[in-house]
C-alpha cells in the first residue's frame, strides 16, 4: 500500500521559513518522478517543484530562488524547503509520486497525500 505523508507545516510571518517533509512508503521514492504540489482556497492545484528519477529538480516561476526541492533515497523522504514565504504562498501543500512526469501536470501524478497548511501572514 502506498502511503505519502506530509509534515512541517504551520503558520509563519512573511519572510519566514519552513521546512516540508514526506514520508513515503509503499513504492521506491526514487524510482519516481516525486512533486510538490499546492491548492489555495478557491483556486486550483498547482505543481510547485518536482525531482525526476535522475534526480533534475524543476520549478514553477513563482517558487525559483527561494524554494528547494531534495530527497534522501536512504530514508525514502521528500523535502521542500521554503524560503522568504509570503500571504501568497498560504495553501495546502501535497506530496505526490508519478510514474512519468512529461508535463509535470497535476493528472500524471497517480499517488497523493493528504497535505499539509502553510499559513503566511503578512
Amino acid at each position: 500500500q502506498v502511503q505519502l505523508v506530509e509534515s512541517g507545516g504551520g503558520s509563519v510571518q512573511s519572510g519566514g521559513s519552513l521546512r516540508l517533509s514526506c514520508a513515503v512508503s509503499g513504492l521506491t521514492s526514487s524510482q519516481y518522478c516525486m512533486g510538490w504540489f499546492r491548492q489555495a482556497p478557491g483556486k486550483e492545484r498547482e505543481r510547485v517543484a518536482s525531482i525526476r528519477k535522475n534526480g533534475g529538480t524543476t520549478y514553477a516561476d513563482f517558487v525559483k530562488g527561494r524554494f528547494t526541492i531534495s530527497q534522501d533515497n536512504a530514508k525514502n523522504m521528500l523535502y521542500l524547503q521554503m524560503n522568504s514565504l509570503v500571504a501568497e504562498d498560504t495553501a495546502i501543500y501535497y506530496c505526490a509520486a508519478a510514474v512519468w512526469c512529461v508535463f509535470q501536470s497535476v493528472g500524471e501524478y497517480a499517488f497523493w497525500g493528504r497535505g499539509t497548511q502553510v499559513t503566511v501572514s503578512s
